[in-house]
């Protein structure tokens, strides 16, 4: 179940009867696993993408980025997995579609922030 025990409590309370609370909770997993699988195929479609990432010793507002995988799994409504790029990787700790050239990660440790990704230059 996505909904915390409080949650569900909660909307028990106002009335909403359990089997509601259970489909709106299957909605979400779906809703979540379908981003997924989008981020996934975002990335494994290109060889090439740029971000807005704030790397430490480049000067430049939009960085390049060979790619080797994206690999992502879900669980409830969280999206969590690995970016690996030519030579280094970063923790993915969410992320969202933002349209069909262009997407957002939120990047754990190393990052620890936002990232749009896009497959080109002009998108950013």
């Amino acid at each position: 179940m996505h909904f915390t025990q409080r949650e569900q409590q909660a909307l028990r309370d106002a009335g909403v009867d359990q089997e509601t609370i259970e489909t709106a909770s299957d909605a979400v997993v779906a809703a979540t696993d379908d981003a997924a699988a989008e981020l996934e195929a975002f990335f494994d479609g290109r060889e090439t993408v740029y971000s807005d990432m704030d790397i430490a010793h480049s000067s430049s507002e939009i960085q390049e980025h060979t790619v080797e995988y994206c690999d992502l799994f879900t669980h409830a409504d969280d999206i969590r997995g690995y970016l690996r790029f030519g030579t280094w990787g970063v923790p993915v700790e969410g992320g969202r579609v933002l349209s069909d050239e262009k997407v957002e990660l939120s990047l754990g440790p190393t990052v620890h922030g936002r990232v749009r990704f896009a497959a080109a230059e002009d998108a950013l």
